[in-house]
């Protein structure tokens, strides 16, 4: 058997209650229609949010704002802020990649690690960035103080190597996929086996162990942005142990409060996302029921088909409304030019009818 890392950790009622709301909170998300184009946009908004907030706790200045303006390549000048312009575009790539190796159900290896952290710090056409070759440390910025120091250089092999042969084993043995990113984000920055970008790679293994386990939501939510808002409760948490050399507590710590914390971020994240898109599916139906009531007598009759079929034919219509198909066909191509309707098939034969996006 290959040794594998040993968290120290207790599943306290607490990890037990927000386990259970996060798995009630997805299942309702899941299960509630969202219209596509929604779903996009929601998307494309955590996307912007992940990159800006995982970048900005690691010190970029670039506002959200700026962030949408260089994702989006509106020419700005943002003279001296080129490592900010360059470290949003990194991050953005590197998590579209990550969500593609979710999809994938790419293993979780060393291989890939360093394939996001060179994603991270070097851009698409990096190779995988090997671990840093001497000892870092983490200082206060202010007072120049050591913050933590790192396991040293010999060591960073092994405790990588320990730490993915967890993961395995934890996904093998069916822990809960939310915890198993909890404790993969915390050893990979407490290993910190990189000079820089640690932070950013974390949150991204994080996402990569949610959204291959089926708890991503199709990227409709950014936990990065969670961290943030609460900036030092994030960094307190991660300090399981009051002294910073990881030899000297960080490598036998109780993770049971970082697990409690990243859980909790998690229900937080879910909650606010079943809001917003309950909010969103309500207003819609609203929205198609005002749509409804518009409609002509005949074209209200018909409409209940689509409940039990995507397209109908010149031949339902008349079935339904009691007319020859020639008067159907006459009403389908009105209610095409009206916009209720899609017409869909390419000869008169093969013509069918699906409802406009407004309608459905």
């Amino acid at each position: 058997m290959e040794k594998r890392w040993q968290p120290k950790y207790q599943i306290s009622n607490s990890i037990i209650d927000s386990l259970m709301k996060i798995a009630s909170l997805r299942d309702a998300i899941s299960g509630t229609s969202i219209l596509s184009k929604f779903e996009a946009k929601l998307k494309h908004e955590a996307r912007l949010k992940s990159t800006h907030f995982s970048t900005r706790i690691e010190g970029n200045r670039l506002s959200l704002r700026q962030t949408k303006d260089v994702i989006d390549g509106n020419k700005k000048d943002f003279f001296g802020r080129e490592r900010d312009v360059k470290e949003v575009e990194n991050y953005w790539n590197a998590l579209i990649e990550v969500e593609k190796f979710a999809a994938k159900q790419t293993v979780f290896n060393e291989e890939l690690i360093k394939k996001i952290h060179a994603l991270v710090e070097k851009g698409k056409k990096a190779g995988p960035t090997p671990y840093r070759p001497e000892q870092n440390v983490i200082k206060d910025s202010k007072t120049g103080g050591i913050v933590y120091l790192p396991p040293e250089v010999k060591d960073v092999p092994g405790l990588m190597k320990e730490f993915v042969n967890w993961v395995k084993w934890a996904e093998e043995a069916k822990i809960p996929i939310p915890v198993i990113a909890a404790l993969t984000h915390y050893q990979f920055v407490t290993i910190h086996p990189y000079y820089d970008g640690n932070g950013r790679t974390a949150r991204l293994l994080a996402a990569f162990i949610l959204q291959k386990g089926n708890f991503g939501l199709n990227g409709m939510f950014s936990l990065e942005e969670y961290h943030a808002r609460e900036i030092e409760t994030y960094y307190n948490e991660l300090s399981t142990h009051p002294h910073h050399n990881y030899y000297e507590g960080r490598e036998t710590a109780d993770l049971t409060k970082w697990i409690i914390y990243f859980l909790k971020l998690i229900e937080d994240a879910f909650k606010e996302l079943k809001e917003t898109v309950q909010a969103e599916t309500i207003s819609g139906v609203k929205k198609n029921l005002d749509n409804i009531k518009q409609l002509d007598r005949r074209a209200k009759e018909i409409y209940p088909l689509f409940e039990l079929s995507n397209t109908i034919t010149s031949l339902d219509i008349a079935r339904v409304l009691k007319v020859k198909k020639r008067m159907a066909a006459y009403l389908a191509k009105d209610w095409v030019k009206n916009g209720f309707l899609l017409a869909v098939g390419t000869s008169n034969k093969t013509r069918a009818y699906i409802l406009a996006d407004k309608y459905k």
